[in-house]
């Protein structure tokens, strides 16, 4: 059983769906837990399980584009528990169309919330894991950014942004005993997810050898291990979560 026993996370995004799941993991692996979204009143039903669990849990209501108020987060949380150890980087938005089609306004959206986030969450919690030599830097990528998808040209850009930026981090801070890694989710079935028109889920299905959707909870288990000290020789590295629909 893999233990994060002494070990703080933050993880955005973590209202729901897969987010939700990485938190839940973290603190039964022995983690203690720091929430952010902007649906708050679902933050606080998550910070109960987590406390459930044995386990501190603070919540933020938080949108990682601002990186004011991501900084402010971050301070907060060295504040009460004097280190963050992992940082899950798992907020992300889509707004889909056809590029033709589609609104600058929401192609700047979901690069703001998608990578610009994982950029601010990631600028603020390194001082601190440089000055510890220690920490797990966590993105969730997607992957439509390794085999594309009609719609989706701002979503896609923004999650292949990610996995770029993880390998960048990754090779500046190795030398600080900090990895950055991804996961990249295939289809999973989350809130998102369940309300898709049966032809497009059929259509979903015939493209992943194992016939199925994944869920939030396998995501999270690929978090969890790269959170731990079982990881520790692994950086730079997308693990590809998905039933085989991309193998690289």
């Amino acid at each position: 059983m893999i233990s994060l026993e002494g070990r703080t996370a933050l993880v955005t995004g973590s209202a729901q769906g897969i987010g939700k799941a990485i938190a839940l993991a973290l603190a039964e692996a022995g983690a203690d837990v720091a929430l952010t979204n902007r649906q708050c009143e679902k933050l606080d039903a998550v910070v109960k399980l987590i406390e459930g669990l044995g386990r501190k849990g603070m919540r933020f209501c938080v949108d990682v584009s601002d990186h004011v108020a991501v900084k402010e987060m971050v301070d907060q949380v060295i504040e009460a528990w004097g280190k963050i150890d992992i940082l899950v980087n798992n907020a992300g938005i889509t707004k889909d169309n056809l590029i033709m089609r589609m609104k600058p306004e929401d192609w700047d959206a979901v690069l703001r919330v998608n990578l610009d986030g994982a950029f601010h969450c990631t600028r603020a919690v390194l001082p601190y894991m440089v000055r510890q030599r220690y920490g797990r830097i966590i993105n969730i990528a997607s992957v439509v950014a390794q085999v594309g998808n009609v719609g989706q040209a701002n979503y896609i850009a923004s999650k292949a942004g990610v996995i770029g930026l993880t390998k960048a981090v990754a090779a500046e801070v190795a030398r600080r005993n900090i990895t950055v890694n991804a996961v990249a989710p295939g289809f999973i079935a989350t809130p998102m997810t369940e309300n898709l028109p049966p032809e497009v889920h059929q259509r979903m299905l015939s493209l992943i050898p194992m016939a199925r959707m994944g869920t939030d909870c396998e995501v999270a288990h690929g978090v969890r291990f790269l959170a731990s000290d079982d990881a520790r020789y692994i950086t730079g590295h997308v693990l590809n979560v998905n039933g085989g629909m991309f193998m690289d």
